[in-house]
């Protein structure tokens, strides 16, 4: 298999030249604003962490408790636009700015009126709700939580109409201008907080409504700047206030397998956090501390990936499966050589970072075990896995990803993370091993898949 992979994303000679589709400076300009995005959206939340942690412990627990369930929400948001994104992305290949400007007007409608039914049902149930989810927890704790979701609940319009933007102007390549705007957003979620915390010591609200404010900001400047005539792409108010059930049959035809896997993978992460709460206090200290690194060495193949549907959706959508093909094999070449650097790069400073940690000795080697299994694993095994997934995606093959997703994550993730971890004596790392061994299934999968060119044969306008 490995010689069949290098042969594969082996570059062609003369191809490229033939390819007018993206440049090498295009790619670039796609590329590195969405790098920049996702890795100050991971500072961001280790500072709002850190600031809430000043709030007390009812604070804290709260915020965190309610930003997992808030993390479903958000996903299935970021899966809706996903699939506004792969639609909007094959208009713009094939240069059908009418419908282009249709299926962006109707993303941001069908995302609206999705996300302020949730935001109702939690605002009418959200006391119920936790305590569903979270049982009988410590009084101060409870109200910290329905304070903390009750603000945050009217963000979620904002959270989804914005997401319905963002993927607008990633469909047009334009991702600086999502870069910039989240540099905003966060800057003002920041000084928000602080203000909150330790200027009007509000506790949890002076966290919740600065984040409110700033996902109002980002929603707005966003749907502003989707209204320009300039763009590839542009909203017209005649194409929000419409419902027209094709245009959405071809959005959700991408968006609910996306979103069914996205969900279970957030719940496959409940799951683990209840497999890892058996292995004690240093183990669970430092599988929370692992994860921190993990998320920023992910940053690289998460990035790439999102370009997967930019690009791949514009060749799909001009007709061009050979420059599709081509594009696939040379973003997995970029997200490769990127992953590895990236890695690389995190597990050389690691040792130095932890030193800040106040961690037993025997937690610190054990996260940096951690961190050598995830970085090596990563760079190995992602690009396939998720960053190419995204381009099966962007080409219509939905399904296949969606059950392939779900097989891997319960048969693999889950099963041997209960192997490993419990019969085997493994703890975390033996959860983290579970991890990597999903991560090599999915990635033989989707390569055959890629390979076998199946994903070529699909419609979605």
């Amino acid at each position: 298999m490995k010689e069949q992979l290098l042969r594969l994303i082996e570059p062609k000679k003369g191809l490229e030249e033939t390819r007018k589709i993206f440049s090498d400076h295009d790619l670039k300009v796609l590329i590195v604003p969405l790098f920049f995005e996702q890795l100050l959206e991971v500072l961001v939340g280790v500072s709002d962490t850190f600031m809430v942690s000043y709030a007390g412990e009812a604070a804290v627990s709260g915020v965190s408790l309610v930003n997992m369930f808030n993390t479903i929400f958000i996903f299935l948001f970021s899966a809706l636009a996903a699939g506004g994104a792969v639609v909007i992305s094959q208009y713009i290949g094939c240069r059908d700015r009418e419908n282009g400007n249709f299926s962006s007007g109707q993303l941001v409608m069908i995302s609206a009126v999705f996300s302020v039914l949730i935001m109702a049902a939690v605002l009418i149930f959200n006391r119920s709700l936790l305590r569903l989810l979270f049982g009988e927890v410590d009084g101060p704790v409870m109200e910290a939580c329905v304070t903390y979701l009750r603000i945050s609940a009217y963000s979620y319009p904002a959270i989804a109409v914005y997401n319905a933007g963002a993927a607008m102007y990633r469909s047009m390549g334009k991702t600086d201008v999502t870069m910039y705007l989240s540099v905003a957003a966060n800057v003002i979620n920041i000084v928000g907080n602080a203000a909150g915390v330790f200027v009007f010591h509000a506790g949890v609200a002076g966290v919740a409504y600065p984040s409110l404010i700033a996902r109002s900001f980002s929603a707005i400047v966003i749907i502003i700047l989707c209204f320009k005539e300039s763009n590839q792409v542009c909203l017209r108010f005649r194409n929000i206030f419409r419902w027209s059930g094709s245009m959405l049959k071809r959005i959700l035809g991408i968006a609910v397998p996306n979103g069914i896997e996205n969900g279970l993978f957030q719940l496959a992460k409940v799951a683990l956090s209840s497999i890892t709460a058996l292995f004690g206090t240093v183990q669970i200290a430092a599988n929370g501390v692992a994860q921190s690194f993990w998320s920023v060495a992910a940053l690289m193949g998460t990035s790439v990936g999102l370009a997967f549907v930019t690009v791949i959706g514009q060749c799909i959508g001009a007709g061009d499966r050979e420059a599709a093909d081509y594009y696939m094999k040379k973003l997995l070449r970029i997200t490769f050589l990127a992953s590895i650097l990236w890695n690389g790069l995190i597990l050389i400073l690691s040792p130095l970072i932890l030193r800040g940690y106040a961690l037993s000795a025997e937690a610190a080697r054990l996260v940096l075990i951690l961190i050598l299994i995830h970085n090596v694993f990563n760079s190995m095994f992602y690009p396939l896995s998720g960053a190419l997934s995204n381009g099966l995606r962007a080409a219509g093959d939905v399904k296949f990803t969606m059950f392939v997703s779900v097989f891997s994550t319960i048969g693999c993730r889950i099963v041997f993370s209960v192997i490993f971890g419990i019969y085997f004596n493994l703890g975390v790392i033996g959860v983290a091993l579970a991890m990597c061994l999903d991560w090599g299934i999915r990635a033989v999968m989707f390569y055959e898949r890629f390979r076998k060119g199946k994903w070529k044969e699909f419609k979605v306008i």
